[in-house]
């Protein structure tokens, strides 16, 4: 049975929730609904339609001037990623018994890729739904903005939860988490396990803003295809919503993998030589 979007998932975060989140904690929590393999079109909608009457609370003026919407958007991501819900690796066996390690992140993976993809199809017929909204938010700049913010909460919960399956779970305080989390997405790469807590919340420099902008623009971008015709619009948008996040998944699974731990051989052992 498909759960309403209303009804908050079952998730267990790896760490506290922020004592006071306010709406971009119900933001997070949408992204954590968006996210469900078995959430289906309608409820898909609904919860886009949550999160865009959440970020209009942030002012949607910016997000009409081409230069200013790129910063609106990374400001918003950066609001949101530190209230994602991450599933801890106790609750993804519970939720996904009996699967190996790889399996278990080919099924996160798989099940990300699907709901960016659901996200993208929904986003190609937005304009058309009759939302109870004022009739300004469902204007394309502030629809593509809203479908961006959702589709990148769904790839930091997915980076996030991968961590878990390999045994290198995101620490530190909330704030720090998310940076850790920015930093792995806008990379395609693991989190460095030297690199732990009130580090890694020193070393989102120039660089790595810059490389943060740049990745948020390209999915903006990729979100552009939404203003196809209805139906075309949709299918394009869905196509690549879901290559893009199979690919990050990908990339964060193999640098995950090489960076566990080797097991220590017995001496004399031929692989020990």
């Amino acid at each position: 049975m498909t759960p309403s979007p209303d009804q908050v998932p079952d998730e267990t975060s790896s760490g506290p929730a922020a004592p006071g989140a306010g709406r971009p904690d119900e933001l997070a929590l949408a992204v954590a609904a968006l996210a469900d393999e078995d959430l289906d079109k309608a409820g898909r909608r609904k919860l886009l339609g949550r999160m865009l009457m959440g970020l209009r609370e942030r002012g949607v003026k910016e997000v009409f001037m081409p230069r200013k919407a790129i910063n609106w958007i990374t400001e918003a991501v950066s609001d949101l990623a530190p209230h994602v819900p991450v599933r801890n690796l106790e609750t993804l066996r519970r939720h996904y018994p009996g699967l190996s390690d790889d399996a278990l992140a080919e099924r996160l993976i798989r099940n990300a890729a699907r709901a960016a993809a659901g996200v993208g199809a929904v986003g190609g017929g937005m304009a058309s739904i009759e939302w109870a909204v004022p009739p300004t938010l469902l204007s394309t700049p502030v629809l593509l903005a809203t479908e961006t913010v959702g589709v990148v909460g769904i790839e930091l919960k997915l980076i996030g939860e991968l961590h878990e399956v390999y045994g290198q779970p995101v620490i530190g305080t909330p704030s720090q988490r998310a940076i850790s989390l920015m930093q792995a997405w806008a990379s395609h790469r693991g989190i460095s396990p030297m690199l732990p807590g009130a580090a890694a919340a020193t070393v989102l420099g120039t660089a790595t803003r810059k490389q943060l902008r740049d990745m948020v623009l390209k999915r903006f971008g990729r979100n552009l295809t939404t203003l196809g015709p209805l139906l075309t619009g949709a299918a394009i948008a869905s196509y690549l919503n879901r290559k893009a996040t199979r690919r990050l998944g990908n990339d964060i699974r193999n640098d995950l993998r090489l960076k566990l731990p080797r097991p220590v051989l017995p001496p004399g052992s031929a692989d020990a030589a």
